[in-house]
């Protein structure tokens, strides 16, 4: 059924057990006997403690059954694949580690890791969390500013990254990094020498042992350090700890449904928190094959990999989906993929268009899940066994607390009990994911919570149900008249329009309702940008939103800008509008 061209479409996708290729893992009995003890015991077993991150995610299945299974496959830009075993990723992370140590390399010292997605980028981030370094993985297309930034601030005393990387990004930078003691560089293209400044990787890794003999690692010892942009200043690096392993290896089973036999395919660069938590370290936990690939986005080729590789559980962004969207369904139906059995999405929210898009294009609903840099792990999904309502973050994962929160008249912060009031969406802290500071920002750190409660930024409301929806972030949400107007909510009805790609909306300053709703909107290929099409858009988004929310203007862009992770910059769309600071630009699509 569709009216005047979008489709009207029921409100809940139901799920049955019979839908299923596997029982899922979490189910109403797994949710009700979760406990954080029993989860400690299935990971770490009943042997001497060690919450290495490295050694649970390279060593754990580097003997016995799963030894010879492939733990990573890659699959370069061109030619063959190449398969990782379990055994061959251990030995090869411990010669790094080995590498690193005789470098004289010390616990705590900080590793930046800029490469493309190659074997060598996963050797040196788990080859570092073995030798007890802080591991921080860059996004490969960062620009030397950006790289610049982050190693000052985490203090990098040792840089991994790639031949050409380095001559185009790190040579003119290299005299301002005072604190980097070490470039090792990984040749490409059969370079002829080793770079003047730089160690070889090849031959590091060539003088190195195979076995690593590191002493136990505590739980609250430093990890991963996060970077993440605000809407002003520096970026903010996030301090992550080993033990957070427990919340990579839960979340992935019970929100990405990981079993056995799966073929995992996570699409986000290591580069991202998303791509370190779950492109590399929640599958290895679990012993599954992970997918690899080394090119950039092209959708004739992720369809012709899901097919392929056999991939049963695939994770990926909103962005993605959008780009797959626009490329048509006929694209999508050239290729079967009988295997894929669930498919997530995160980053930002996910329009109910796409979790449609996925059930009738696909044959599977797109699952959307919510978390942040901060929480190091996804905290609310729309899981496996559950029903899903489109445009719903989903149910809290068992072991966290989800809470609605407003502030009162004297400051304090109070859980919200109505349903479908929208507040600050807050987390009880104590989960073990959860980052544990601000590198050198104490006091923002502490600022991020009230009491017990971390406070997340995101607006948002929770349904009779228990499903959680996101409305914006806090500094996003439009007061129009008196109305909080939710911009992801305007997006969304905007995207139901057929010529619709993407939305991106922002308050305008008016002297009349303080702040008027405009859309910036790209169109679909081959649809015509005309007075006529934009008069049908605000009719369209009038006639889904009403008066009080639809947007009062409508540009249509070529293009959003977004972040590298795939994000809307609605903070860039309002700064540009107004003639306003553009603030860190670092992490946009396309930058410097």
């Amino acid at each position: 059924m569709s009216t005047n061209g979008w489709k009207v479409r029921p409100q809940i996708i139901r799920k049955a057990l019979s839908q299923s290729h596997v029982a899922p893992n979490l189910d109403a009995a797994a949710r009700a006997a979760f406990a954080w003890p029993a989860m400690r015991r299935e990971l770490l077993g009943d042997g001497p403690e060690d919450w290495n991150i490295g050694r649970l995610a390279a060593d754990r299945h580097a003997a016995g059954p799963r030894a010879s299974r492939a733990a990573l496959r890659w699959l370069p830009r061109e030619g063959e694949a190449r398969d990782i075993t379990f055994r061959e990723l251990r030995l090869a992370s411990n010669r790094f580690a080995n590498a690193l140590a005789g470098l004289g390399l010390r616990k705590g010292d900080g590793l930046f890791v800029l490469a493309g997605r190659i074997p060598e980028l996963y050797f040196g981030v788990l080859g570092g969390l073995k030798a007890g370094l802080t591991v921080t993985p860059l996004f490969s297309a960062f620009g030397p500013e950006p790289i610049r930034t982050r190693v000052e601030l985490g203090r990098g005393r040792v840089l991994l990254t790639t031949e050409s990387l380095f001559r185009r990004k790190i040579a003119p930078i290299l005299p301002r990094l005072p604190s980097l003691r070490h470039v090792v560089v990984v040749a490409e293209g059969g370079s002829g020498g080793v770079l003047p400044g730089t160690r070889d990787f090849a031959q590091l890794m060539e003088a190195a042992s195979d076995e690593f003999d590191g002493a136990p690692t505590a739980s609250e010892d430093r990890s991963l350090l996060h970077f993440t942009s605000g809407t002003t200043g520096t970026p903010k690096g996030a301090i992550h700890v080993h033990g957070a392993a427990l919340t990579h290896y839960a979340t992935g089973k019970f929100a990405l449904d990981l079993h056995d036999d799966d073929v995992f395919w996570c699409t986000a660069d290591p580069g991202w928190v998303t791509g370190t938590s779950y492109g590399i370290i929640a599958p290895l936990l679990h012993g599954v094959t992970s997918i690899i690939d080394e090119a950039d986005f092209d959708a004739e080729r992720w369809y012709r990999i899901l097919e392929e590789q056999a991939v049963s559980v695939w994770y990926t962004a909103p962005t993605a989906i959008r780009m797959l969207m626009k490329s048509g369904a006929e694209l999508a139906r050239q290729r079967r993929h009988p295997r894929l059995r669930f498919v997530a999405s995160v980053g930002e929210p996910l329009n109910p268009e796409a979790v449609w898009w996925g059930q009738e294009v696909l044959g599977l609903p797109i699952h959307d899940n919510w978390w942040q840099t901060e929480t190091g792990g996804i905290m609310i999904a729309n899981t496996a066994a559950m029903d899903i309502k489109p445009g719903s973050m989903g149910l809290p994962l068992p072991g966290t607390e989800a809470l609605i929160v407003r502030r009162d008249a004297d400051g304090r912060v109070l859980p919200v009990e109505t349903p479908d009031t929208e507040g600050e969406l807050a987390l009880r802290a104590g989960w073990p994911g959860m980052f544990r500071g601000y590198l050198d920002q104490d006091e923002r750190y502490r600022k991020c919570f009230a009491g017990d409660l971390y406070l997340s930024g995101d607006l948002a409301r929770r349904d009779g149900d228990g499903y959680f929806w996101f409305v914006g972030r806090a500094d996003d949400v439009i007061k129009s008249a008196g109305h909080l107007i939710g911009p992801f909510e305007v997006e969304s009805a905007l995207m139901e329009h057929p010529a619709v790609a993407e939305a991106g909306v922002i308050g305008k300053p008016d002297p009349v309702v303080g702040e008027v709703v405009k859309a910036f909107v790209s169109l679909k290929a081959g649809i015509a940008a005309d007075a006529a099409l934009r008069t049908a858009l605000l009719a369209h988004a009038r006639k889904r939103l009403g008066a009080a929310v639809a947007p009062k203007e409508i540009e249509i862009v070529a293009g959003l800008p977004r972040t590298r992770s795939g994000k809307i910059m609605r903070r860039l769309l309002k700064a540009r509008e107004l003639g306003l600071p553009e603030g860190d630009l670092s992490t946009l699509e396309g930058g410097a």
